[in-house]
């Protein structure tokens, strides 16, 4: 069973996302490193950026995947051996490559409008071509099964060429990605009985189905899935490796050359990180919430057994499970909340923490993205900690000029000792100069708080209705450059709100710098 991985040629093509070259190289050792079959890299023929990938891919130490070159069957009219595209192919330096080839008789007619016999003596001439330069060939049937559905036997004629070519691999793409599970398993039933090629299947995701595609292609026969880290791609994306691969190993029980499943999760969040895009957290397997249990029940039986809830352990992808705290949660949630901080369960029922746990969240606190603030709280209740610092008061100072708008925030504070600092900051807004005001004066007492920094800051308005007077939630997330943490804070005041906030943050530093690593 092979991987063949186009997440740096296929999801390249997703909106927002452009890699570097050294991106591209960063990856592609990762995907070695995981695991991964084949590597495509891109079109060499077709910009500067992915010729000079090839180049510097063709000095990686690879071990155990192969490097893919793309591109397209040779142009109508002039003979394989005269084409630039498949001459950047076999000059690319990579040991395999792929080309598509037009399936679709609508495709010939009117993107190519060359008669259908002609297309058919493109894919056997470039897949020929290219095998008398020993490379391993992967064809891609572009738009097959629209192609079968619309002619079968014409479609059948292009798999037929490339097959006489020499192709090692016949793969079956859903580009439009509208095919139905139940279309691809009868499909793939008649072009397994006619060909002894290896089959493989590429799938985009227009219809959600994506990877129930693959599946069924595998269960029908494909030994090759094509797809990308994350789903990237075109439109709505391709075929997501992250799901496809886990699917295969723990639910069909197939063989794959994968070093280590549990470093799936990794490799979703690097590729996420590398092309600067969030990474969705509702992805099966390797999203922050795909073992992420909220309702009280579900906490409650996970307890008892962890299958009540979940269809794999987390770990065996390098996910994990996580407890969520809300107005949802019940005792067993509490409890198993409490306990993941260290926190000694056998002390009390956790009632009292669920009390005010509803109290608060009706006041619009949300605590199950805000673990340190929940932490804090939980240890307030239990342990009787209280802050190491009080605040005495602050002002904001705004001053409004005709070409600038500046902040100076004046705030006081009280170690346990009873001294008083007193200073003042500047920043490009109130909330700014308030976070450097709060720094300034703590470091005095606590300079391990110089590790910690602003990573990131949300508002959201609770109840827009009541206009400029809604309360606001602020989320801050803070780090010391080792770990991270969230805090929350809620008021009227956005100010206040970002106080809150800021000060749970910072006592959340000092009670991990006392404790251990934050």
């Amino acid at each position: 069973m092979a991987i063949f991985d186009t997440t740096l040629r296929d999801g390249t093509q997703t909106e927002g996302v452009s890699f570097s070259t050294e991106d591209k190289l960063e990856i592609a050792l990762r995907l070695d490193h995981f695991g991964v079959d084949y590597i495509e890299g891109g079109w060499p023929g077709s910009n500067p950026k992915d010729a000079a990938f090839f180049e510097a891919a063709s000095k990686l130490p690879l071990q155990n995947a192969k490097l893919v070159a793309f591109g397209s069957t040779r142009r109508a009219g002039i003979r394989a051996e005269e084409d630039p595209n498949l001459i950047a192919l076999a000059r690319s330096g990579a040991p395999a490559v792929a080309i598509f080839g037009k399936s679709w008789d609508r495709h010939v007619r009117n993107a190519l409008k060359i008669p259908l016999p002609e297309n058919l003596d493109l894919i056997a001439d470039s897949v020929s071509f290219l095998k008398s330069r020993g490379l391993e060939v992967v064809y891609d049937a572009e738009h097959f099964f629209d192609g079968y559905k619309s002619d079968r036997e014409y479609a059948l004629s292009t798999l037929e060429a490339a097959a006489g070519g020499g192709a090692d691999w016949l793969c079956l793409c859903d580009t439009n990605g509208g095919t139905l599970p139940s279309e691809v398993k009868d499909i793939m039933e008649v072009v397994r009985k006619r060909f002894s090629t290896p089959l493989g299947i590429h799938a985009h995701n227009d219809s959600e189905l994506a990877v129930a595609n693959s599946l069924t292609a595998v269960a029908g026969g494909a030994t090759m899935v094509q797809g990308t880290v994350n789903g990237l791609g075109e439109r709505c994306g391709n075929a997501n490796l992250c799901s496809i691969i886990p699917n295969l190993v723990l639910k069909m029980g197939r063989e794959l050359n994968v070093k280590d499943l549990r470093h799936l999760t990794a490799l979703s969040e690097f590729v996420s990180e590398t092309a600067n895009i969030i990474a969705d957290p509702k992805l099966p397997y390797v999203g922050k919430s795909a073992f992420a249990h909220k309702a009280g029940v579900h906490v409650s039986a996970i307890m008892k057994d962890e299958r009540t809830y979940e269809h794999i352990e987390p770990t065996l992808v390098g996910n994990e499970r996580r407890v969520l705290v809300s107005e949802l949660a019940g005792t067993a949630s509490i409890l198993a909340k409490v306990k993941e901080f260290g926190i000694d369960t056998e002390k009390g029922s956790g009632k009292e923490i669920v009390n005010k746990l509803k109290e608060l969240e009706s006041e619009g606190y949300q605590f199950e993205g805000a673990d340190a603030s929940f932490e804090l709280l939980v240890r307030r209740l239990r342990n009787g900690i209280k802050p190491p610092f009080r605040l005495e008061g602050f002002r904001i100072f705004v001053d409004v000029t005709e070409n600038n708008m500046s902040s100076e925030a004046s705030i006081k504070v009280v170690d346990n000792n009873g001294i008083m600092e007193h200073t003042a900051a500047n920043g490009n807004g109130p909330v700014n100069a308030l976070d450097r005001a709060v720094r300034k004066a703590l470091e005095r007492f606590y300079p391990e708080l110089r590790e910690v920094r602003l990573a990131d800051y949300k508002v959201r308005v609770i109840d827009s209705k009541d206009a400029t007077g809604a309360k606001v939630r602020v989320l801050i997330r803070s780090t010391d450059g080792h770990e991270s943490w969230t805090t929350v804070g809620v008021s009227t005041n956005v100010i206040e709100a970002s106080l809150i906030a800021l000060l749970d943050s910072m006592e959340y530093k000092l009670l991990k710098a006392r404790d251990g690593p934050a």
